[in-house]
């Protein structure tokens, strides 16, 4: 039973640090170099394929995470035996997963749409959109691992 808990616990970490991190790479190293790029129409295109790609993973890594977490809560007894730091866990988690589909079936979809017909003003106003919704939920997403690690002490 211990090697199942601690492999979903693995999967789980995993699945978060693919997730968070890459977010946190995309807002604060590709955006800002990308953002150099002079001409709009080499700039939006660069960043439809590495959000692209990035949504791909992102989306094995939701999977991963939800599926782990909640393997793991009813491995240990369910919600009932659940501490609250797992609670508030998965309430945060749950945001991150409902703003990402919101993030690539919205504002990303109609940023690549725009991105396919040279409509750079389009794209460009959808990129933002998707700039400051992916800030939102890369900082959801430091406050889960902030629960994660020391909501259990302080709650």
């Amino acid at each position: 039973m211990r090697i199942l808990y601690t492999t979903l616990l693995f999967l789980h970490v995993l699945g978060v640090v693919i997730w968070v991190g890459g977010m946190f790479v995309l807002h604060f190293a590709v955006r800002p170099s990308v953002a150099r790029l002079q001409e709009a129409s080499m700039r939006l295109t660069l960043l439809s394929s590495i959000l692209g790609r990035f949504m791909s993973w992102a989306a094995m890594a939701v999977i991963v995470v939800l599926a782990s977490g909640l393997a793991m809560i009813f491995s240990s007894g369910g919600f009932r035996n659940a501490h609250l730091s797992v609670h508030l866990m998965l309430g945060v988690g749950l945001a991150m997963m409902a703003l990402y589909l919101h993030i690539r079936f919205g504002p990303f979809r109609r940023m690549r749409a725009a991105v396919v017909t040279s409509d750079w003003p389009v794209a460009a106003a959808n990129l933002e959109t998707v700039r400051k919704l992916v800030a939102l939920n890369l900082g959801l997403g430091v406050l889960t691992i902030a629960i994660a690690t020391i909501g259990r002490a302080l709650l």
